[in-house]
């Protein structure tokens, strides 16, 4: 640049900033005046005031959803970063309760690889029992041997109260919503079952001893509890019952057999808000998706079925704001394709897209297929003894191994 042309512009730049100093004097021209601004995020009015018609047309209001700022992140991403809210909560655990709840099909039922995640946590943190399950127990556990009595006369669960599951059938459903934490409810009602306004649960831990028992019911129902006994009087809707302790870890065991784990949207918003902040539930884990592999070769409906089950994400993550969540994807599955034993063809597409959305979404997601050894795996698995020869579930051996393997993954995000 040419002497000149430098003069020439530090006289044009000098009588800019001279002329901005006399239009806005003692450097008004970076301050914003606050009568002049609009905080446009407390204008909350209208989301407060939106109603939620109840059967009886009854108007209950709904608090705003808290909104969740996403982190940008990529595919080298550990996603555990998104566990920062449940490891923060492990610090209290010596002097209150943290919960942690596991959702899943039929691959957690029994108690099968929660019990693992629970023993891992309470071995490390404290806490006691098994958590909660429901008052008719139709599925046997490997942890809580449960017995049921109506009017002091042994009965078998299918023949006690009369269950509503939001992952049932449309027999079973409720239009209310009203299911509980663990998306199934018995009804103590002797016009819908005989007997049932007094139930006798049994449940005896099996090396798994707690504190005390809570029972989730109505205000109606009423209840006494002497060791593993609990008895139950009145009419009205009983969530569940639990064993646990003061403090410590609390872990549920919650399967929906068949279930595609897109039902959280169908369970009534203020009761699930309600639980999870009274009973400090700080982890969340979803293990859901092999349903849909067997039924479905075409990219476009697995997409869609995570879509689907991104909504539950985000519906969960506004009923519990303080909780982290965990999905656990879908396990190696076989099918018999040109004779020869092979994995599902969508296997390894919704393990993807599972964790595309679980890291656009900002939860965990731990991969079974992946931790399995991918494609084929699960055959290596059958020649150990570690899955069943259906191809699809493991073993008792093999959920031990998985269950594990999950926990130390947890806490070793802590290090």
């Amino acid at each position: 640049m040419k002497p000149y042309q430098v003069l020439s512009f530090i006289a044009i730049t000098m009588a800019v900033l001279g002329a901005l100093y006399w239009a806005f004097p003692e450097g008004k021209v970076w301050h914003i005046e606050s009568a002049e601004y609009t905080d446009y995020t407390e204008n909350t009015d209208t989301i407060a005031e939106f109603p939620v018609f109840a059967e009886q047309d009854t108007i209950v209001p709904v608090a705003p959803k808290p909104v969740i700022p996403k982190v940008v992140v990529d595919s080298t991403t550990d996603s555990r970063v998104f566990l920062s809210a449940f490891y923060a909560s492990l610090q209290e655990a010596a002097t209150r309760k943290i919960r942690v709840l596991h959702y899943g099909d039929s691959q957690i039922e029994e108690d099968r690889m929660t019990m693992q995640i629970r023993d891992v946590l309470q071995a490390r943190y404290g806490g006691a029992g098994v958590g909660m399950m429901p008052l008719a127990q139709t599925i046997p556990s490997l942890t809580v041997k449960q017995e049921l009595r109506m009017n002091g006369r042994f009965t078998m669960p299918a023949n006690g109260p009369r269950r509503y599951m939001v992952y049932g059938p449309k027999s079973t459903q409720r239009k209310d919503g009203l299911y509980g934490p663990m998306g199934q409810v018995a009804a103590m009602n002797d016009s819908l079952v005989a007997g049932s306004e007094e139930i006798t649960a049994i449940c005896r831990p099996q090396g798994h001893p707690y504190e005390h028992w809570q029972v989730l019911a109505d205000s109606s129902i009423h209840y006494t509890t002497s060791g593993d006994t609990v008895q139950l009087y009145g009419k009205g809707l009983v969530y569940g019952l639990s064993q646990e302790s003061e403090t410590g870890i609390i872990v549920d065991n919650i399967p929906m057999r068949g279930c595609l784990g897109i039902v959280f949207t169908k369970m009534d918003e203020t009761q699930l808000r309600t639980f999870y902040d009274k009973e400090h539930v700080r982890l969340i884990i979803l293990q859901f998706g092999g349903n849909a592999i067997p039924s479905n070769r075409n990219p476009g409906t697995i997409s869609a079925i995570v879509k689907g089950l991104r909504e539950q994400v985000q519906y969960l993550q506004a009923c519990a704001p303080e909780a982290s969540i965990l999905f656990i994807g879908p396990s190696d599955m076989l099918t018999q394709l040109d004779g020869e034993w092979q994995t599902y063809p969508m296997v390894p597409y919704m393990d993807k897209l599972l964790r595309k959305m679980a890291l656009e979404e900002n939860i965990a997601y731990f991969s079974l297929f992946r931790w399995m050894g991918g494609a084929g795996s699960m055959m290596r698995w059958q020649e150990v003894g570690l899955a069943g020869t259906d191809g699809v579930h493991f073993t008792r051996a093999g959920a031990r191994k998985a269950g594990n393997a999950v926990a130390e993954w947890i806490l070793n995000g802590m290090d």
